[in-house]
């Protein structure tokens, strides 16, 4: 590829992290068949993220996070006495991931288990449903983590819900939790959230 050529997927990624708020057809989008949603490499890849400890419930969970240019860094102390986790979410956002298989994660982990966690327009009983998805780590150690859309099981304030099913064409949210039943510091560094397909798992 000529070095002044642009990927379109480069250009796509940039477009999204602009207009969060914006709906997203993604059919086809990408002929590697992965969507960059951010890297952290500059403030156009800023998902707007913000803090939800078990304070809010009571806990005495400590967390918090630091976006430099090229990561994101999880950090803080899990307190199972009144709650036991800690999370970092997204502002809202509108995505249609229909067309791809689930979400890419690149993270350098501590050897605990962390939770990825989506938003859609569902509601049970009025209230807004959250999609759990857990996937584990490697203390120190760099790697790709593929969570298929799949995986994602419905919940209302840690409780399990027999449904409704995620959609992934009706993204609002995103983000990032431990609740490992543990107490402890963690630590979890995250390089970049792509979308990914099912061929890639092949």
């Amino acid at each position: 590829m000529p070095a002044n050529v642009i990927p379109f997927s480069l250009i796509l990624g940039l477009l999204l992290m602009t207009f969060p708020g914006t709906p997203l057809d993604a059919s086809g989008s990408d002929p590697n068949g992965e969507l960059l949603l951010t890297d952290f490499t500059s403030s156009s890849s800023d998902l707007g993220w913000y803090v939800v400890n078990d304070n809010v419930m009571g806990g005495r969970s400590e967390g918090d996070f630091e976006q430099e240019q090229g990561a994101l860094k999880f950090a803080g102390r899990t307190n199972t006495n009144g709650g036991g986790f800690s999370s970092i979410r997204t502002k809202p956002m509108q995505l249609d991931l229909s067309h791809y298989t689930g979400i890419q994660l690149r993270v350098k982990g501590d050897g605990r288990r962390y939770t990825w966690r989506l938003t859609t327009d569902a509601r049970w009983r009025g209230r807004q449903v959250s999609y759990w998805a857990d996937f584990e780590t490697r203390s120190g150690t760099w790697s790709v983590v593929n969570i298929p859309f799949s995986s994602f099981i419905p919940q209302y304030r840690g409780y399990q819900l027999e449904g409704p099913a995620l959609n992934p064409g009706k993204i609002t949210g995103m983000g990032l939790m431990i609740y490992d039943n543990q107490d402890g510091p963690f630590e979890l560094q995250l390089a970049s959230i792509h979308t990914y397909s099912a061929e890639e798992e092949s």
